[in-house]
């Protein structure tokens, strides 16, 4: 599974980590992508999204809904 938000668009960073005598080791940071399963009103069916921690909370406050017609507005297949 890719981490990609599908909500928020939030993909991997990338740094360093730091040994205690710093020296420094290439490493990825990846989002909290979750894969999760919404039944939408509006499509009368259910949707699964891969959504990052912080997309959760937008789906909790904006309304699954919303969330959804923005998507199928910027292409996104589902």
């Amino acid at each position: 599974m890719a981490a990609v938000c599908q909500v928020t668009g939030a993909t991997p960073g990338f740094g360093h980590s730091i040994s205690h005598s710093h020296r420094r080791n290439k490493r990825r940071f990846d989002p909290n992508v979750q894969k999760k399963t919404y039944f939408v009103p509006s499509l009368r069916r259910k949707v699964t999204l891969n959504v990052s921690a912080k997309g959760i909370k937008v789906i909790d406050s904006r309304g699954i809904d919303a969330v959804v017609q923005e998507l199928i507005a910027n292409g996104v297949k589902l």
